[in-house]
């Protein structure tokens, strides 16, 4: 075979594995920062978990996108500069996840439970929220964590 086409057969094939790669291996994953918090209950039960933060614009879109599996006491909170309506969706997402949607102060005012994995349909706040917690899906259920209840971390008001 000629060197030139030689030369387009890789080429070609580059291009094909370059394509039938997942999005995650084609683009760098953002790293995150590590932390524990605690959640309050109404019937004084208390929940540590550690996260992973997203503070950044590029974490928060990441999330926990392309992840098998997420430790039964791990999570990830997305933390925003402002109080503001926030939707969500579960694109890459491959683990069904528990939202928690945070006041400023770590009041939980919303769960959306057991997000269905790699869904676009969005899930939303309903209202302005400064942090969303995400857990394993079903871990709000198995421990009673209830709108109400507390998220205690130094982002949300107080003390971890």
């Amino acid at each position: 075979m000629p060197l030139p086409s030689l030369l387009r057969l890789w080429f070609a094939l580059g291009l094909f594995l370059t394509a039938a790669l997942p999005a995650q291996a084609q683009t760098k994953l953002e790293t995150f920062e590590r932390d524990r918090l605690v959640i309050e209950t109404s019937a004084s039960e208390k929940y540590s978990f550690e996260v992973e933060m997203a503070l950044t614009s590029k974490q928060r879109a990441q999330g926990l996108m392309y992840r098998r599996n997420l430790d039964g006491d791990a999570g990830m909170l997305f933390i925003y500069e402002r109080d503001t309506p926030i939707s969500m969706w579960m694109k890459n997402t491959l683990i069904p996840l528990d939202m928690l949607f945070l006041a400023r102060d770590g009041r939980i005012l919303r769960i959306a439970e057991r997000a269905v994995p790699m869904s676009l349909q969005t899930i939303s706040s309903g209202e302005a929220v400064a942090a969303v917690l995400e857990l394993n899906g079903g871990t709000a259920n198995r421990l009673g964590i209830e709108a109400g209840d507390r998220v205690i971390h130094p982002a949300l008001g107080g003390g971890s």
